[in-house]
């Protein structure tokens, strides 16, 4: 035990180390496996090729960002004073940053390395078996699940050991600790920004290529999904892959970082009890900062042990229950765990600005994050999953046509949610009740743990997607399709429930990184009942409408684009739909590229650029509220309203997807059966059309927008600090106490008076009473008037 708490730090990149490997031997393991024929491997390697050049392009792009942004946090690094209140930073934040945006796109890159191998053996898999089609699929979306999670913490722990030894960190409520801290933001901001630039990018590229596939060659054409002759499958099916894989790889990836990046600045604060000169924890009171570490650490473990749970018998077994064994599997070996964790590492007894706690209590804070991670998955798939109420009264709708069914499902996002926002309200008022801020942090902290199977879940819907694809593409036996589309309708649902954990996570982590920028920034509360801070909150509210309207618009001109070039090519190539000529794939494929690569930059410069306006353009501008209060504030009206349009729109999205995923099997309507090619299955592709963007771009995009805003303005807090000395508001209130003072002190000498006139006896005392108030009044005037002439 004393050899374990003595090198625990040092266990922390060792466990994300594991995660790797574990890693590299499923990735070995999915290329063993059967390719299949040479048409399949050609189809595939379209897909991949594709893919890797939408990576090429969009990180050509990103580096200069990543280049021009690390040059300036190293000259904020060498400020080390501002309004004369000391700031605690390094010009090593630009190399954290440097480090977080390679690793971010690491991640998405192996995830979609994975993807698209995974792919084609699926399909091949599929013409065995449908469990030997999950076992592919699924190792390849652990695979991707793993290498973010492992990637995450051997980057988090092991930077955390370098600047430890660079900074001399000693204490953990030292100056030193606090310059420690703000260079690790540096990593948490790399890996937000690249993952922003990357779900936008690959959101705004998979649905152009998608809208565009779907109203020219089902709609129009009358040909399937994912046909040969359309020129824009391929580029629908690499969308999938730079979207839904390395998109959500580096969004998780940020997530991830930024979640136990929160809970280590809010555990720096805490100041563990010494006993003798030890401290309580016999960690030398760094145990609340290493716990989110250790938590999320051990979560990779419990994640691999929740894969074995994931195996189906037979061709009738539900893959949607197997995959759900796995992730609750996974939650509850992590719920025993992180008992004997807390209550080894954290001592009894902890406090955290004002709020007393135990580490029983903090335990159960992480129960709660685990709790409500569980019931935002299970709330998603009802909302979303074939065959449930909501899903079935959209079909219902498509009955009397597009302009019903597309009522139809905005009527389901808006009320899907409901229950989410009841359930992190509940989750954040517990948390908070148990352990304060710091059992918020740690509750999502406890959520993100099963980051690496929630992933894992979430990977193998577009693995299953491309692999139906390549099924139709190469013209395989129907029971192929079917096992693939099995595959592929519960991935939207794994997909869609994936999306409403990561805003889930989004809206605890925010809450954390807020209450950590209000510290960093001096302040004590966002007073809303100012006027400059309540325009921020409705200016913050704002921002994901029209983050939001940039993102679909962006898909809408993209998309108009690839309509244009599906119609030339059925229009100019001869012999497209008899088979006897190849479409031209690639010029599919380079309008999504060109197109998601120009328009991902303006939404992307929203989320990091606001929050540096407004916290530096208002400083020093009202005399009575400091510019930091009013990013405060714009802060919680993007957290409130970001965190809404991502749930109405993810689940409006998945919703209208499995709509018209069910005519496929047939729906009954009004007492009639319909299916592919009928008006009511037509209606339904204009409702998925819509819900495209919704669920692949915009949506999923918010989570990203709300923690990457709150991170900007936690590596900027130190500039826009208020001084104690500099607090115009605290100016006011010592002014106004010190008029109340003489009021009151006036009274008192009146008062005094009249009781010396009513009684003689009294005259002693009354002179008395009043030579001590005017000598109290005189002091308190004398020490005000000091105190303001000290003040700049």
């Amino acid at each position: 035990m004393e050899f374990l708490q003595n090198n625990l730090i040092y266990f922390i990149p060792a466990l994300g180390l594991i995660g790797i490997i574990v890693m590299a031997i499923k990735s070995a393991w999915v290329n063993t496996q059967d390719a299949g024929d040479k048409n399949m491997q050609e189809l595939a390697g379209y897909i991949a090729d594709g893919a890797m050049a939408f990576l090429k392009a969009e990180w050509k792009v990103l580096s200069i960002f990543v280049v021009f942004t690390a040059a300036l946090l190293a000259y904020s690094g060498t400020v080390h004073e501002v309004n004369g209140v000391e700031l605690h930073s390094s010009w090593i934040i630009s190399i954290a940053f440097i480090i977080g945006a390679v690793f971010s796109a690491t991640a998405g890159y192996i995830g979609m390395k994975a993807a698209t191998k995974a792919n084609v053996r699926t399909t091949q898999a599929a013409r065995t078996s449908l469990k030997q089609a999950l076992k592919v699929s699924f190792s390849g979306g652990t695979v991707m699940g793993l290498g973010v999670a492992g990637l995450a913490i051997l980057g988090l722990g092991g930077l955390f050991i370098v600047f430890l030894n660079i900074f001399n960190v000693v204490e953990p409520n030292s100056v030193e600790m606090k310059t420690a801290i703000e260079v690790l933001t540096g990593f948490s901001l790399g890996a937000e920004s690249i993952a922003l630039f990357a779900r936008v990018g690959g959101g705004i590229y998979t649905k152009a290529a998608d809208v565009g596939a779907d109203l020219v060659g089902k709609v129009e054409a009358g040909i399937p999904e994912d046909d040969v002759r359309n020129p824009a499958t391929i580029a629908d099916n690499v969308g999938d892959n730079v979207g839904d894989v390395a998109g959500m790889g580096a969004d998780l990836f940020g997530s991830y970082v930024a979640t136990i990046l929160a809970t280590m600045v809010l555990g720096q604060e805490i100041v563990v009890e010494k006993i003798n000169g030890i401290a309580a924890d016999n960690l030398n009171g760094f145990s609340p900062v290493l716990l989110p570490m250790v938590i999320c650490g051990l979560g990779i473990i419990f994640s691999i042990i929740g894969t074995w749970f994931v195996r189906i018998k037979g061709e009738d077994s539900n893959v949607q229950t197997a995959l759900n064994l796995g992730n609750w599997g996974s939650i509850v070996i992590t719920a025993v765990a992180s008992y004997f964790v807390v209550m080894g590492m954290l001592p009894e007894h902890l406090h955290l600005r004002g709020v007393n706690f135990t580490s029983l209590d903090v335990f159960y804070s992480i129960i709660v994050g685990l709790v409500v991670g569980t019931l935002m998955s299970i709330i998603t798939e009802y909302y979303t999953a074939m065959g449930k109420g909501p899903v079935n009264s959209i079909i219902q709708q498509s009955g009397t046509g597009h302009a019903t069914n597309i009522i139809g499902g905005l009527s389901v996002g808006m009320k899907s949610t409901v229950v989410p926002i009841l359930v992190l309200a509940g989750g954040i008022i517990f948390s908070y009740a148990f352990a304060g801020l710091y059992g918020v942090a740690i509750a999502a902290a406890g959520m993100m743990a099963t980051t690496a199977m929630q992933l894992a879940i979430d990977a193998f819907g577009p693995i299953a997607d491309n692999a139906g694809g390549i099924a139709e593409m190469s013209q395989l036996p129907p029971e192929v399709r079917e096992r693939t589309d099995n595959l592929d309708a519960v991935g939207n649902t794994t997909a869609a429930t994936g999306k409403g954990f990561a805003i889930a996570s989004a809206a605890l982590t925010s809450l954390a990184l807020f209450a950590a920028f209000v510290g960093v920034a001096g302040i004590s509360a966002i007073d809303i009942y100012k006027a400059p801070v309540l325009a921020g909150l409705f200016v913050g509210a704002m921002i994901p409408f029209i983050f939001s309207a940039l993102c679909i618009a962006a898909v809408g001109k993209a998309a108009m684009d690839m309509v244009q070039e599906v119609r030339r090519q059925f229009r100019e190539i001869p012999g497209i739909m008899e088979y006897k000529a190849k479409p031209e794939y690639e010029k599919c494929v380079a309008i999504s590229t060109k197109a998601s690569i120009r328009e991902m930059l303006l939404p992307g410069a929203i989320a990091l650029l606001v929050p540096i306006l407004v916290g530096f353009g208002f400083k020093g501008v009202f005399p009575s509220v400091s510019s930091a209060e009013i990013l405060g504030g714009l802060l919680a009206g993007v957290t409130v309203s970001g965190v809404l349009m991502g749930i109405f729109q993810s689940n409006a999205g998945g919703a209208w997807d499995n709509a018209k995923k069910s005519f496929e099997k047939g729906v009954e309507i009004n007492g009639e059966m319909h299916f592919k090619k009928s008006e009511p299955h037509k209606a339904s592709v204009t409702g998925d059309t819509v819900g495209d963007p919704f669920k692949d771009t915009s949506g999923p995009s918010m989570n990203i927008l709300i923690k990457l805003m709150s991170i900007v303005s936690l590596v900027i807090a130190p500039y826009i600090a208020v001084a104690p000395n500099d607090n115009t508001a605290s100016k006011t209130e010592n002014m106004n106490s010190i008029h109340v003072s003489s009021k009151l002190s006036a009274i008192k000498v009146e008062t005094a008076k009249s009781l010396a006139e009513q009684t003689p006896k009294n005259i002693e005392l009354a002179k008395i009473e009043t030579d001590n108030t005017l000598k109290t009044e005189k002091k308190e005037l004398r020490s005000s008037t000091n105190a303001s002439k000290a003040q700049p």
